[in-house]
């Protein structure tokens, strides 16, 4: 049986609960709310700073590849330095290698150009010339379009070469034509003789930057 007392009590439970209810649910709304929003925004801020991390390790890196340039421009330019250098002076040891490659090379010429060559012979060394100067003295026989198809050879040549000494003489003898001979004959011996061979004798040089003989 209840009691006056007993409703009372049970009169001030239902206000008290639904209190707490309501307290509940107002700080319930307020937490899912911050955490709808602040999940996803730290989210994104952590996927930002890490995304900041690896742009600053490539920076760094960036950073470090141009702190290299300067050496490597340096080296770059040694290195195209050396080719400059290649295209003046023989890349030879020594003076005797040098002297071989450039009697190799006016053979070579000499033989391109439809020529025959005759002899071909390394001249001495100045030692006291610095830097060294090989020379070499060639000799060929061919008409006047393999000469020049030589000495064009010759000025194109890489390393550069320059021609010292050039002496040139005509191998066709000549025909004095007899009485007998008709003056036509004669102009066509004259005209035969004018694309004769010659004999050329030819010193080339060029330098090397080698040590010793």
């Amino acid at each position: 049986m209840t009691t006056p007392a007993d409703s009372a009590k049970s009169t001030l439970r239902r206000p008290a609960s639904r209190c707490l209810v309501s307290w509940s649910l107002a700080l319930l709304v307020p937490l899912a709310l911050v955490l709808a929003i602040g999940v996803p925004w730290w989210q994104k801020v952590r996927g930002l700073n890490e995304q900041i991390a690896r742009e600053g390790d490539q920076i760094l890196r960036y950073r470090q590849v141009l702190a290299t340039l300067p050496s490597l421009k340096a080296a770059l330019a040694e290195e195209k330095a050396k080719d400059d250098y290649k295209a003046f002076y023989f890349d030879a040891a020594t003076s005797a290698l040098a002297g071989a490659q450039l009697q190799t090379d006016v053979q070579e010429m000499v033989r391109a150009a439809g020529a025959r060559p005759i002899s071909t012979q390394v001249l001495p060394v100045n030692a006291d010339e610095q830097p060294l100067r090989v020379r070499i003295r060639t000799q060929f026989q061919g008409d006047t379009e393999a000469l020049l198809d030589i000495l064009f050879r010759v000025e194109q040549a890489r390393p550069f070469l320059f021609v010292d000494q050039m002496s040139i003489r005509s191998t066709t003898p000549r025909t004095r034509p007899s009485r007998r001979t008709s003056r036509r004959s004669a102009r066509q011996s004259m005209a035969q003789s004018q694309v004769g061979q010659l004999t050329v004798r030819l010193d080339v040089f060029g330098y090397v930057l080698g040590g010793g003989e």
